[in-house]
């Protein structure tokens, strides 16, 4: 059981340096500082109304009622989620205006997000035809309308139709279809997370805001009444949110932050709300320890979207000789470069990678305010893969 008191403090936890906690947890560990959290949301939130945008995070990097809660009350419009069992689970605690970035097919599927719209605002994306009819065909069985908005491709080569005359051709494709209304067009750069410098983040950004303001231009021109205009991705909002025309921001990593974060120049370790405690339980060579997180707690995740200059699995605080070389499921080799005072049986800080999938893996979370106050946040989504 990891003891929070003077020994955990003396190995580096530094989040929570000022606390004396005395109640006991298992390792490894996903631990969450309030007072962080609070205010990585307050400052999104605070960008959103200076720019006069439309705030609405992606909730698949928390998957909690409590953080998406906390959102709203700092000015949140709504959520997006990437699976509709994410706003299954958000709308039954409360949620009412949420947006499922993904395309929705299959008659089961489609069945869901018909009983969802009887208890919340959805609108759901779609970047071709086939999806647009299936909508359609739905809609017109039972009587609905489904609003969406058309994903467009600024550069991720994921989903999304390309900017320009590709948009408009599909627009003018669905816009007739009964039982369907496009009410706006949505992106996501995240190809930023490739970017080798913050200059080059901000180039994407910039771009990213561009083309999706010059492709609403495109469409208007035509007739469309263009209610949405929305761009996505921690690292771009700031700036692509800064240009005329963008109407709503969909961060969601910017609530934790993580290594990657840090390394595109976005946040600093202090702006990191989550950490992951682990314990030491072997030190069987001079240059090797093993600890307690495994890729079942830390993900085998080294950045998403060809993110660069990320090496190991997490940054250990306080530990520059250490590197997390490899993981096995419930095993994290630590390669030792130099003299380490750590020994079998001490607790580690680790900043993992991409703070995403961490959630996913973790049941729950464990939230410590400034006065050492300690809460267990259920992860309410966790695993919702439809």
């Amino acid at each position: 059981m990891v003891q929070y008191g003077e020994s955990f403090i003396a190995k580096g936890i530094d989040f929570m340096a000022k606390t004396w906690i005395t109640e006991e947890f298992d390792t490894p560990a996903v631990l969450i500082h309030r007072g962080r959290l609070q205010k990585n949301i307050e400052k999104m939130a605070e960008f959103a109304q200076m720019h006069g945008l439309a705030l609405r995070p992606h909730i698949k990097t928390h998957k909690m009622i409590e953080i998406a809660h906390m959102q709203l009350e700092a000015g949140a419009i709504g959520i997006t989620t990437a699976k509709i069992g994410e706003a299954e689970v958000m709308a039954a605690h409360g949620v009412r205006n949420i947006l499922i970035a993904y395309p929705i097919l299959g008659e089961e599927k489609l069945s869901r997000l018909a009983q969802l719209k009887t208890v919340a605002a959805v609108t759901t994306v779609i970047d071709g035809v086939a999806q647009a009819e299936a909508l359609s065909r739905y809609a017109l069985a039972h009587e609905l309308q489904f609003q969406v908005l058309i994903e467009v491709d600024t550069g991720l080569k994921r989903c999304g139709v390309l900017p320009g005359q590709d948009t408009l051709s599909l627009f003018h494709q669905v816009s007739g279809l009964p039982g369907v209304e496009v009410v706006g067009i949505m992106t996501h750069a995240g190809h930023a997370y490739g970017a080798a410098t913050p200059e080059e983040v901000v180039r994407i950004a910039r771009q990213e805001g561009f083309d999706m303001v010059e492709n609403a231009g495109l469409l208007r021109s035509e007739g469309l009444t263009l209610h949405q205009v929305s761009v996505g991705a921690t690292p771009t909002v700031r700036h692509s949110g800064q240009i005329t025309g963008v109407t709503e921001i969909r961060p969601g990593n910017y609530v934790f932050n993580d290594l990657t974060q840090i390394r595109l120049g976005v946040a600093t370790e202090e702006q990191c709300s989550l950490r992951v405690a682990a314990r030491i339980v072997s030190h069987p060579a001079v240059d090797r320890l093993v600890m307690d997180a495994g890729a079942k707690t830390l993900a085998l995740d080294q950045g998403a979207h060809g993110t660069k200059g990320v090496a190991g699995f997490g940054q250990v605080l306080g530990h520059p000789e250490l590197t997390i070389t490899r993981l096995s499921e419930e095993h994290g080799v630590i390669q030792v470069a130099g003299p380490t005072e750590l020994r079998v049986g001490d607790i580690i800080e680790i900043i993992p990678n991409h703070s995403c999938p961490i959630v996913n893996l973790a049941d729950q979370v464990i939230v410590v305010d400034d006065n050492g106050k300690k809460e267990v946040w259920k992860v309410a989504a966790r695993g919702r893969t439809s």
